[in-house]
């Protein structure tokens, strides 16, 4: 069965975060070390990160990826700003080691009008560099599937195949799936005929092998809308049965399944979070698997 879990918040402390997903039922949690709105950020002390060890001993949840800031940008034409994503996301990269966060989760980031090939190369170069600086490094980056919105990169499987290659460090690489995001892609997958022409064009492009983590999401836009905006689980134009179809297909058993849905309460006064991994479980154990 899948590990289940959400982005969970972190304010008061990082260890906060682990019991925090503990209380909504998690297994696993992604968090931001962060503030993602700020690109500076102080040093983690010493007690900081054995409250994290500790909580997380304290509540077997397992913190599984961290997700870089908002701000970061490597494919931008403008080098100052490739620089300060490039320092953001090399400190992202070290506060993950310090954490034993096994996967940095980033977005590709927007080319801003350079075009798609120079976007490619301005991420490559970045990464490689990156990944020279953390050699001994547990870490792994993943890059997260996008929607495509604006000049943004990672909307298709093409491109994020060309930055793995162009990294040339495929053992520190992955690929996280958000399924909002690859279905407002133009990537449809409410059938089984779709679904699994949607995995073989990712394991032909990309690799399986790749593919370490998903963010599980419902989408508010249709399908190939380019457009970014998450619903709750079976609310949106993808639908719960589209969504199992990930979860039942034993490729995945033992990979993270992370929700990211917008917080609050349902009508009946329950935690989103709660109500969400609570359908997911359900349709993880309820219908058959996906054939391959």
């Amino acid at each position: 069965m899948p590990l289940l879990g959400a982005h969970v918040s972190a304010a008061g402390g990082l260890a906060q975060a682990l019991y925090r997903g503990k209380k909504a039922g998690c297994q696993v949690i992604q968090i931001f070390t962060c503030n993602p709105a700020r690109w500076h950020s102080r040093d983690l002390s010493e007690s900081e990160i054995e409250d994290f060890h500790n909580a997380g001993k304290d509540t077997s949840v397992i913190p599984v990826a961290a997700h870089d800031s908002y701000l970061i940008n490597m494919a931008s034409p403008r080098s100052e700003i490739r620089e300060k994503s490039f320092t953001a996301f090399l400190n992202e990269m070290k506060r993950a080691e310090v954490l034993l966060i096994p996967y940095v989760v980033m977005h590709p980031g927007s080319h801003m009008g350079e075009g798609e090939k120079a976007g490619i190369e301005h991420i490559s170069d970045s990464l490689k560099k990156i990944v020279d600086m953390t050699g001994d490094s547990h870490v792994k980056i993943l890059l997260e599937t996008t929607a495509g919105q604006g000049n943004n990169l990672g909307y298709s499987f093409e491109q994020l195949g060309r930055i793995i290659e162009q990294t040339d460090a495929p053992e520190r690489m992955g690929i996280c799936m958000d399924t909002c995001h690859v279905f407002a892609a133009g990537y449809d997958f409410r059938t089984a005929v779709t679904y699994n022409e949607l995995i073989r064009r990712f394991d032909e492009t990309i690799g399986l092998h790749f593919l370490k983590l998903f963010h599980l999401n419902d989408s508010k836009k249709d399908c190939g809308s380019r457009v970014d905006r998450h619903e709750q689980l079976g609310h949106g134009f993808i639908g719960k049965e589209a969504l199992a179809l990930f979860l039942r297909d034993p490729r995945f058993n033992d990979l993270p399944f992370l929700i990211e849905t917008p917080k609050g309460k349902n009508d009946k006064g329950i935690d989103w979070d709660v109500a969400n991994l609570d359908l997911l479980r359900s349709l993880c154990c309820s219908g058959p698997q996906v054939q391959k």
